[in-house]
């Protein structure tokens, strides 16, 4: 059986590191004996003919894809691309949007046969094996389908108890080397589950209140893998993992004892940190924390149920500070019962905490209790366009805030960020920063021309050098490669030209050569 998988595509904005959820997808339906392909074109251009040729190539059973709300809508369209190439297709789609959307996603969308809800690596490997065989679909627990005009659900699968039987997931599926170029951390789990009840998330009915936390050495074990992929970042994306200090600290000695020298990050609360949890992160290679505060001001915290106070808030971000770490601050806007009075208390106290920080607006999910439960808050969510559910505009609003006004706050916090980056850059332009400033403009350059290379498929499109052109030697195919690259990429030609050197000298790029001339690939 053979099952190609859709990594859909998002912006730049969003770091786009190797797809975590559809690795793990890809591995369920390989444990299921399937052979699998990823169609990834997040850092890849995507095409109707493109995909036409790569199914062509494969020649797939059935194709799936994955997708958050912010996404879906790329997801939906490519699906129905795949139809419109092959109609007996079978297709698929799993993750947190559909899952709460179900009913709504088959009747709107014929281009989707069937959906996987929640936590889909059990329900995959029992599934897989009927792909061909329709009229035992509803045997399998965790799954929805048409048949003829009825929707056929089969209820939601009990989450998984024992999180250490499944499998690692499949990266080796994915485009490696374009996503070492780009340079974002790979993203890990050491476990699943969050007992916390935030009105705005997910978390809990997506994954279980129960924190279900792998075994030490197999999270020892992937962090091994992904350095010997090539890898030199990670970042732990679990809801609760800096929240046991004896398992960080054995997770800790863990990396020590393996030599596992890495930089790495992870998202905390505030509420379950201490000063030995972190010294012995930073010990071990963690340099950045991630906190969600979401509010300033008291009583938003208890609206939307986050349950920590604003001094655990002030300790943790000192408990950071004081291990050598890099703390990280996100709040939310236009959370229900908003107020401008609200808005500024938390902008104090953002401020006050004197470290890097980011306002996100709020996108009431499908599945969340405030989108399920709008009425009983001061809210009303303006739109159901779920392009827009990305946290970067708008969509709600309060009784005391217009949508206007959310974003006038977010914007006087832009030209604050954006003023002070402008001066970076035109101190780079005039050679008046700091070696560590002049990194980070430098970084930001190679960051967008790299995205540009990947998203449309530059060095596929002109990587071809004829013979003819080859008279100067080895390194005539690389300058001809650059100047091409210079040619349709803005930007610093200075760092494209540094850029196409980094990646020839690290292996990103290789050329085959033949009589006709030479052909630059991704390795």
């Amino acid at each position: 059986m053979r099952v190609a998988i859709i990594a859909s595509p998002y912006p730049l904005e969003e770091f786009p590191s190797p797809p975590l959820g559809i690795s793990y997808v890809a591995a369920a339906f390989e444990a299921a004996g399937c052979e699998v392909r990823i169609f990834d074109y997040i850092i890849s251009c995507y095409s109707k003919e493109k995909l036409a040729r790569q199914l062509a190539d494969f020649q797939p059973d059935a194709m799936g894809a994955g997708s958050v709300t912010m996404n879906f809508y790329e997801a939906q369209k490519i699906l129905r691309d795949v139809k419109s190439i092959d109609p007996d297709m079978l297709t698929m789609m799993g993750g947190p949007h559909v899952s709460f959307t179900v009913e709504e996603t088959l009747r709107t969308y014929p281009e989707i046969d069937l959906i996987f809800i929640g936590e889909a690596d059990d329900t995959i490997v029992d599934f897989a094996p009927l792909i061909h065989q329709k009229n035992k679909w509803q045997s399998v627990r965790g799954i929805a389908f048409r048949d003829g005009k009825e929707i056929v659900n089969t209820g939601r699968r009990d989450f998984i108890t024992q999180v250490d039987r499944i499998p690692m997931p499949a990266r080796h599926l994915l485009p490696l080397t374009r996503y070492r170029a780009l340079g974002y951390p790979v993203s890990m789990i050491t476990g699943r589950g969050c007992p916390h009840g935030c009105i705005f998330c997910l978390g809990r009915k997506m994954v279980g209140s129960k924190v279900r936390r792998r075994n030490t050495e197999l999270v020892l074990d992937e962090m091994e893998q992904i350095v010997s992929m090539g890898f030199d970042r990670i970042n732990i994306a679990d809801d609760l993992f800096a929240s046991d200090t004896k398992r960080v600290k054995e997770i800790c000695s863990g990396m020590k004892e393996r030599n596992l020298k890495i930089n790495w990050s992870a998202f905390s609360r505030v509420d379950t940190v201490t000063q030995e949890m972190f010294d012995a992160m930073a010990d071990a290679g963690c340099d950045s924390i991630s906190f969600g505060i979401e509010s300033g001001c008291p009583e938003m915290l208890k609206r939307v149920r986050k349950g920590i106070k604003l001094e655990q808030a002030r300790d943790a971000v000192r408990i950071c500070k004081q291990a050598g770490m890099l703390p990280h601050a996100s709040f939310m806007v236009g959370l229900p019962g908003e107020t401008p009075e609200s808005l500024t208390r938390t902008d104090e106290f953002a401020r006050s905490l004197d470290i890097v920080y980011g306002y996100h607006y709020l996108a009431p999910f499908p599945g969340t209790t405030l989108c399920e439960k709008v009425s009983d808050y001061d809210l009303e969510i303006l739109t159901r366009d779920w392009s827009k559910y990305d946290a970067n505009d708008a969509i709600v609003r309060t009784s005391s805030l217009s949508p206007q006004d959310i974003r006038d706050f977010v914007a006087r916090y832009d030209a604050l960020m954006n003023g002070i980056w402008k001066e970076v850059m035109d101190n780079y332009k005039t050679g008046r920063n700091t070696p560590h400033d002049d990194l980070r403009v430098q970084g930001h350059h190679r960051m967008n021309i790299t995205f540009a290379i990947l998203k449309k498929d530059l060095i596929e499109n002109f990587g071809f050098i004829d013979a003819k052109s080859l008279n100067g030697g080895g390194n005539e195919a690389s300058r001809i490669l650059t100047q091409r690259l210079k040619n349709v990429i803005p930007g610093d030609p200075e760092i494209i030209e540094n850029t196409i050197k980094d990646y020839i000298s690290r292996g990103y790029l290789t050329q085959d050569q033949n009589s006709e001339g030479c052909t630059w690939r991704w390795t």
